[in-house]
């Protein structure tokens, strides 16, 4: 409970916020593709924010665990190993495709999950306009979206709809800084297969300084954010809020990398958040 007089910031309020901060991460690690590779980029971002959770969590991390339920656990790793595959599959996708394509085709999972959530077969129209807007974004009638990138894109979705699911799960049985702790550090041993081969040869002192720092951005402070507004909001709010998320990644590549979207690719991203928002609406209409 909040201390008396103490209101607590709006779980929507840190999912904005959350975006924002996780979009300029997104888009900064997209320079570092070239010297570490996604993969290798991906990994070494979870390396250091589980590092970073480690240390700040401490003993209180192992008293956690000590007294945590064997299903509790299971459910963590089971997030952590979901964590690993959602960023993995979006840097891949990232490095193929525009970041507000990517972002879009990733929204389709928790969208997917607010619509199954709402349990009303009208809320459909909401998913089919959401896949309007990426058929728009991804233009597959002009052979520019490559189907390796739009398929990576489809499965950091599925990722994500599980991962809405099980973080909902897991903030509602630990801390969000244990919770997150726990799931990161097996996201990084999940990750370090397919990241480490990437990074070896490659390492510079400039590339760790980069990465240290963009780890901040993504995944540590969204992901505690993120956490945090699911233990203050529902699955089918979350799914649903986080419509402006392609808006907000195409505002973060035509800013932070220079990626000039075409009136077509606008109108695709457009067509996504209204669904987004469209079914938002519905659910607070009951």
């Amino acid at each position: 409970m909040p201390a008396p007089g103490r209101r607590r910031v709006p779980g929507a309020v840190l999912l904005l916020v959350s975006m924002a901060v996780l979009h300029t991460g997104s888009a900064l690690a997209t320079e570092l593709f070239r010297s570490l590779g996604p993969a290798g980029t991906t990994w070494l971002r979870l390396t250091f924010a589980a590092a970073v959770l480690l240390a700040f969590t401490g003993r209180s991390l192992g008293r956690t665990l000590r007294a945590a339920s064997r299903r509790d656990v299971l459910a963590t790793v089971l997030l952590g190993a979901v964590s690993a595959g959602m960023m993995l599959l979006f840097s891949e996708a990232a490095a193929r495709l525009p970041l507000g394509t990517a972002t879009a085709l990733e929204f389709l999972g928790p969208l997917a999950v607010a619509v199954a959530a709402s349990k009303r077969r009208a809320e459909l129209g909401w998913l089919a306009l959401a896949a309007g807007g990426v058929l728009l974004l991804t233009s597959p009638w002009t052979g520019t979206a490559g189907l390796a990138g739009v398929l990576f894109g489809l499965g950091a979705g599925a990722c994500w709809a599980l991962y809405v699911l099980g973080t909902a799960h897991v903030g509602s049985r630990f801390s969000a800084a244990h919770g997150l702790a726990m799931s990161l550090t097996v996201a990084t041993l999940v990750a370090a297969p397919f990241g480490v081969p990437g990074v070896v040869g490659h390492l510079t002192w400039g590339a760790v300084a980069a990465v240290a720092g963009i780890a901040v951005l993504m995944p540590l402070v969204p992901f505690l954010l993120e956490m945090r507004a699911l233990q203050r909001l529902g699955a089918t709010a979350y799914g649903t809020l986080a419509g402006l998320e392609p808006a907000v990644s195409l505002l973060a590549g035509v800013v932070l990398v220079a990626q000039t979207p075409t009136v077509v690719q606008v109108a695709g991203t457009a067509l996504v958040v209204a669904a987004g928002i469209g079914a938002a609406r519905r659910e607070d209409g009951g």
